[in-house]
């Protein structure tokens, strides 16, 4: 009998090692698939701001809390199933879905580069002409919910991507971690975004010369630094829409442009010394952004001209 025991303790044991290591394998195949979408989830953190602008101040927050827990159905309850049903029925399908997001990336950032060189893109649309504050919250999360799904969608195919090989269980572990974890980053960061100016304001009034200081200054960079994320979300759109079309077709056997791009980057790797690693990587992400530019800009430019083409559309 105490033989027994001591066998079933092993085995408990074992168990308990195996578990150990699973959760060790999910939190480090986590990290490394979450670095990879890390260019959509700053787009998503630039995006996401723009949804409370001009609303009742003290309705931001709980709004942003609304879209987030939306982001994390979105992420649990739609997109994991489809993408582990994925996986397990069509996973030669992986890639052309990746890359169908990373060519709606690469719009998306060309109609944003069109905004801001006084292009007109299709984001220009007029605020919902309602007086009912309830009716106004409600469309606000809707859309933002609509828009999460298409960025979560990307960011969970890109980490589903990097363990398309793991077991079931660790797919599904990587995949409920990067989407819990995304969502904790991107809608804490919103929600500090856009009570900064408030903040700012509270420690403006504060005696302190100091507090005030800071305060003054919190309040009038913040149109600095959101135009500068709607910059970076703009480059990281292109950047990583690009780079997703680009080891796509490396993947179906297109050698270029991935291959000119990789010897690029390691010739400029190695002819900068100490700084080979940062400037290789810079090299690929720029020549990223400008596929990025070059396929959204085309695809833009067509729908435009096809808009033109509709009964009563406007020249612009």
């Amino acid at each position: 009998m105490p033989s027994g025991l001591i066998a079933l303790l092993d085995d408990v044991a074992g168990i308990a090692k195996m578990a150990a290591a699973s959760i060790d394998d999910v939190g480090a195949a986590a990290g490394k698939a979450g670095a990879k979408a890390a260019g959509v989830v700053v787009d998503d953190a630039a995006v996401t701001p723009k949804y409370v602008t001009g609303l009742e101040p003290s309705r931001e927050l709980p709004i942003i809390g609304k879209i987030a827990v939306g982001s994390i159905r979105n992420k649990l309850l739609i997109i994991l199933p489809a993408a582990l049903l994925l996986t397990a029925f069509a996973p030669w399908a992986l890639t052309p879905i990746l890359m169908l997001g990373g060519t709606y990336l690469c719009f998306e950032g060309a109609e944003k580069l069109m905004e801001m060189f006084g292009g007109h893109g299709h984001h220009e649309t007029d605020a919902p002409a309602t007086d009912d504050p309830a009716h106004l919250e409600k469309k606000t999360v809707s859309g933002a919910v609509r828009t999460d799904l298409i960025l979560s969608a990307e960011i969970m195919v890109i980490a589903l991507n990097d363990v398309v090989d793991q077991t079931l269980w660790t797919k599904a572990g990587v995949l409920v971690v990067v989407g819990l974890a995304m969502t904790v980053i991107v809608y804490g960061a919103v929600g500090l975004i856009v009570k900064m100016d408030d903040i700012g304001l509270h420690m403006a009034r504060k005696p302190s010369r100091f507090s005030q200081t800071v305060g003054r200054g919190l309040v009038k960079g913040m149109p600095v630094v959101m135009d500068a994320l709607s910059v970076i979300g703009t480059f990281a759109m292109l950047w990583v829409g690009g780079g997703i079309l680009m080891h796509g077709t490396h993947e179906l056997g297109l050698h270029w442009p991935a291959e000119p791009v990789e010897h690029l980057a390691h010739a400029a790797a190695h002819a900068t010394g100490p700084l080979g690693g940062l400037v290789g990587w810079l090299t690929t992400a720029l020549a990223s952004a400008v596929i990025g530019v070059v396929v959204g800009g085309v695809i833009a430019f067509a729908l435009h001209q096809l808009a033109r083409l509709k009964p009563g559309a406007k020249a612009h």
